[in-house]
């Protein structure tokens, strides 16, 4: 699975942190929404398309939050 982007809402904390991520296998695109950081909780979506999880992030990221798009490190 390759990650192609991550946004997060600058925020600290369990309580306050979130992340979004843009996971892709194959033909399948992923979309993880977490709260809660590292140990936090994750709802997963799986999409068919590229552009249908794009439209979800978009979902996702609309709100009061100030996200932003995070560098995705290269594979090794």
């Amino acid at each position: 699975m390759e990650q192609r982007k991550h946004w997060w809402n600058g925020k600290w904390g369990r309580l306050a942190r979130k992340d979004v991520y843009l996971r892709t296998n194959g033909d399948q695109w992923y979309v993880e929404q977490r709260a809660g950081g590292s140990d936090g909780t994750s709802h997963f979506f799986e999409f068919d398309s590229e552009d249908a999880a794009i439209d979800m992030v978009r979902a996702l990221l609309n709100g009061p939050d100030d996200w932003r798009e995070l560098s995705v490190r290269p594979p090794r």
